[in-house]
């Protein structure tokens, strides 16, 4: 369930029995680290023991080496019964080495060492992994949420803290009182509650970003001992984190930048906001990463569900504490949704990868997930690991990408190659040429097979039960991980231990060459291609086929892909909008549009346009030409009327510079953004910081504050510059639908009523149309004309 190592040659392990009760273990355990020599550990004038790897531990030994077999260069794993005296000694000799001081193993140059942290050396050690036997449902699981008079720790205080339990219910633990005093009991009888409960996990949306490092500052100026983990008498523990807060000791001084998170020994802290940008890294359609906005679009968020302000809630609670008790309850009962819903392949990936539960939950899949296993794979081999290296300058050639047609066509559908990359990988055997075990090969093999086992089961599985969301879960893991190997292979110099841009090449090779066949077996056969990359192949379908044609195509172009490669039929739609490469709106068979791609979905996006995009694109591709028109005249009459909020015309932007950085840059170049703040804030704004910003009449920005992902606007003015704003309208908007039309019929559709152009045809006689890219098509006769002639030439 936990693992904990202090680094003195113990571990703490708690684990559930059989029954289900808790368990703990302490185990002892050498800390360990490797290095490409032993240099290191001579010139700091110490001793120590070489001995053969299969040789079992002795308690006292002191330093001890031993040496790897194979080509790689970190041959030997050197240990000791203390991970502090190991660090001492290595950073002494390394020092004398290298001529300059060394306190600490990251400051050797990574070519030298490879340093895991504690608990990951007990895990690659013992080859154990989180949650073995385990479904997801047993996790004891607790939520909590802060709910603060501000957003300043040496400021503003903890009034109330909603706490969801493992059984569902949701208690509410608020401050009797004001003042030091009561805050300080509110947080001491938190801590109780959570040490009584014991859950396996914690979880909170951004409980990374702001509920702990709120509350370790609370604590720590209040004098609270914060020892809710497993470990009696023991607080809150840093770690490393790119995703974390600023460390105190650097936050205190403004000596430096170093990120951390913090540990709660005995339990994994698990932030849903990782588990909210990890799948919206690969759809791409979430409006906003705050809790409100996330829990209504996965549909977890109550219909009457209560809303504040964030600055506000204080005083919200004066006033009426029992909508405060509401709002905060909500809170806790959305993050536990979310987390079920979310986060089961995080949860899976614990089974398989050694690292900490909540470390793979932010993880990502190559250095994150891949990496672990693959040092797993060689020290359990006994074999030594391959050092961080640089390539030779070879250019990483890309994946290809075609655009046939665009425009609005209809009966379309989508076939997809399931994992083309790995799957080439596996059928042509490519892998990393440092890589001589072929773990990675290996890998990739074996969660293949095992995915499409999890696959099966899941959906032999009653709907909905616990079962079903495990293996669920595990085929989603396997997937994240498979789809992730070639990205590993073709990461940039340095970035992962086995890079080999030469392999990845091939891979893309034979990605363009697997993609050509499908797209010129398919054009073979009828079909209109309209966009193909590794993600698949849509296309249009003659309006005589029947479903049965479909299936009977694609099964034909699939007995001609390589071994391991398989081509499945992933959707039918009614119709297609296709704007440019990767970006098209998609009409289902039941009326739900969808759309991909930054023309069509934007964080920066004004929410009017996109509106209209999604009125107007589903007339467009429902036949419905005078209602595209109607939809255009609407919001530009609607905006000429200021009948749309404020709200509608902001944009939505983060402010990524801080106000020092863009002052040194404001007098030779002013960003509009920056100004609108810098004149509604006085300047005052943190690097990070969200807001919404529109143009107000005159040319004037102004700013929407935007908390916890929502906006909000107070005595609405709506004081926009609705010219601005309507011309915004055509010019930005509206032609994202040019491509549907002829120019002079896109002319007669959004031209202003007073600018009607002459002899125009009636709406009700304009037609959408496709156009296909000559250029896109010629390379494709050309490479079949290519094949014929090599065909011929054998012959």
């Amino acid at each position: 369930m936990s693992v904990w190592a202090s680094g003195d040659g113990q571990v703490t392990v708690w684990r559930r029995d059989g029954d289900g009760l808790l368990c703990t273990e302490t185990v002892p355990f050498r800390p360990w680290l490797l290095l490409a020599s032993l240099d290191a550990l001579r010139a700091s004038g110490g001793s120590h023991a070489v001995r053969r790897l299969d040789a079992p531990p002795v308690p006292g030994d002191g330093l001890a080496a031993c040496e790897l077999q194979g080509p790689g260069a970190l041959r030997w794993l050197v240990s000791h019964d203390s991970w502090s005296e190991l660090e001492r000694v290595v950073c002494r000799g390394a020092a004398r080495g290298l001529g300059r001081r060394c306190t600490h193993l990251s400051q050797l140059p990574r070519e030298m060492r490879h340093v895991l942290p504690a608990e990951e050396q007990y895990l690659v050690a013992s080859g154990r992994t989180y949650f073995r036997g385990l479904t997801f449902a047993q996790l004891r699981r607790l939520q909590f949420d802060l709910e603060t008079t501000g957003l300043d720790a040496r400021t503003d205080r903890i009034f109330l803290i909603a706490l969801g339990a493992p059984d569902g219910t949701v208690e509410l633990l608020e401050a009797e009182g004001e003042g030091d005093t009561a805050e300080a009991a509110l947080i001491g009888r938190f801590v109780q509650r959570v040490r009584a409960l014991d859950p396996d996990v914690i979880e909170n949306h951004n409980l990374h970003g702001f509920d702990l490092p709120f509350l370790r500052q609370r604590a720590r100026r209040l004098g609270v001992p914060l020892s809710m983990g497993r470990l009696a008498h023991t607080d809150l523990v840093e770690r490393a984190a790119m995703r974390g807060v600023v460390a105190d000791d650097e936050r205190l001084t403004g000596g430096g930048d170093r990120r951390v998170r913090y540990i709660v020994p005995g339990r994994e802290c698990i932030d849903t906001l990782d588990a909210v940008r990890r799948y919206d890294f690969a759809v791409r359609e979430l409006p906003s990463y705050g809790l409100k906005a996330v829990a209504q679009h996965f549909r977890v968020a109550a219909p009457a569900r209560e809303r504040i302000r964030g600055d506000r809630i204080h005083a919200v609670y004066q006033r009426d504490p029992a909508r405060v008790r509401r709002y905060a309850s909500a809170d806790v009962t959305e993050v536990a949704a979310l987390s079920r819903l979310l986060g089961g392949a995080a949860f899976a990936l614990a089974g398989m990868a050694p690292r900490r539960y909540e470390r793979l939950a932010d993880a990502g899949p190559a250095t994150g997930v891949i990496d672990p296993l693959l040092v797993r794979a060689y020290l359990r081999a006994g074999q030594a690991l391959p050092a961080y290296a640089t390539g030779d300058d070879t250019v990483h050639s890309g994946a290809a990408l075609h655009l046939f047609t665009v425009g609005a066509l209809h009966r379309v559908v989508k076939v997809d190659v399931a994992s083309l990359y790995p799957s080439l990988m596996r059928a042509y055997r490519i892998g990393p040429a440092r890589d001589h075990l072929q773990a990675l090969l290996t890998l990739v093999d074996g969660l293949v097979e095992q995915r499409l086992a999890a696959k099966a089961r899941a959906k032999a599985a009653a709907p909905h039960s616990d079962e079903r969301f495990t293996y669920e879960a595990v085929s989603a893991a396997m997937k994240l991980v498979v789809n992730s190997a070639y990205g590993y292979l073709a990461a940039s110099d340095g970035l992962t231990r086995f890079a080999d841009v030469h392999a990845a090449n091939d891979v893309t090779r034979q990605g363009r060459e697997t993609l050509r066949l499908m797209c010129q077996a398919l054009a073979q056969r009828g079909v209109e291609l309209i966009e193909a990359d590794t993600d698949g192949v849509y296309f249009a379908v003659p309006d005589t086929w029947s479903e049965a044609d479909e299936q009977r195509v694609v099964a034909e172009v699939a007995a001609l892909l390589p071994p391991l490669v398989q081509l499945e039929l992933e959707g039918r739609y009614a119709a297609m909008l296709s704007h440019e490469a990767k970006n098209y709106a998609l009409l289902t068979s039941d009326g739900r549009l969808l759309l991909k791609g930054v023309a069509f979905r934007s964080s920066r996006a004004e929410p009017f346009g996109e509106e209209f995009l999604r009125v107007a694109i589903a007339r467009l591709l429902a036949h419905d030409v005078p209602g595209v028109r109607a939809a255009y005249l609407e919001t530009r009459d609607a905006l000429h009327t200021r009948r749309l909020p404020t709200l509608a015309v902001a944009a939505r932007v983060q402010l990524r510079k801080s106000p020092e950085m863009y002052e040194r840059t404001r007098h030779s170049r002013r960003e509009f953004a920056y100004e609108a703040v810098w004149q509604c804030r006085g300047g005052t704004w943190r690097a990070g910081d969200r807001v919404r910003v529109y143009r107000a009449a005159g040319g004037r920005g102004r700013v929407i504050d935007e908390l916890d992902g929502e906006a909000y606007v107070d005595d609405d003015p709506r004081d926009y510059d609705a010219v601005y704003y309507a011309s915004l309208l055509r010019r930005t908007f509206a032609t994202r639908l040019a491509r549907a039309f002829r120019p002079p019929d896109f002319e007669r559709l959004f031209a202003d009523a007073e600018q009607l152009p002459l002899f125009a045809p009636a709406l009700e006689e304009i037609r959408p149309v496709a156009t296909r890219d000559p250029a896109a098509w010629r390379l494709l006769d050309e490479a079949a004309g290519g094949a014929r002639a090599a065909a011929d030439g054998q012959r």
